[in-house]
């Protein structure tokens, strides 16, 4: 029952694909970009775009395979972007600008991840939603 694997002289077992891969290669190529980190509770996602802002490359916690409370995780954050610093060096991109959202633990790490693969920050600019005053507050109790 189910299907069977074949392993092949090598070592490499057919069928088991690594799931952190770049993917195909983009031709596309631009000097410079916009990183966007989405940084919540639950997940970290990061997307590389140009200057006209059209995403070219995005990646996820979650879609590299981690799962639960393990995709909040700096280390996880670390790992996406590390991902989109290598899609970005395939591109031929020397220089971005970062901007970050969100309050969770992946912020840092994930701009430093991708800061290690020799791509040039220009300025990091944090665009998290803060509120004034909240919204209304309850009426007082009656007892």
């Amino acid at each position: 029952m189910g299907k069977k694997r074949i392993v092949k002289k090598g070592g490499d077992t057919e069928g088991a694909g690594s799931r952190a891969s770049s993917g195909r290669t983009s031709r596309r190529k631009m000097e410079g970009g916009v990183v966007y980190v989405e940084a919540t509770y639950n997940n970290t996602k990061v997307s590389l775009a140009d200057t006209a802002g059209n995403v070219v490359a995005w990646s996820s916690s979650g879609s590299l395979g981690f799962a639960g409370a393990k995709k909040g995780t700096p280390f996880a954050a670390a790992k996406v972007g590390e991902l989109i610093g290598d899609k970005a060096t395939q591109m031929g991109v020397k220089e971005v600008n970062v901007v970050v959202a969100g309050v969770g633990a992946g912020r840092e790490s994930s701009i430093r991840a991708f800061a290690t693969k020799g791509i040039h920050i220009n300025s990091i600019k944090d665009t998290t939603p803060v509120p004034h005053n909240g919204p209304r507050a309850k009426k007082p109790r009656r007892v």
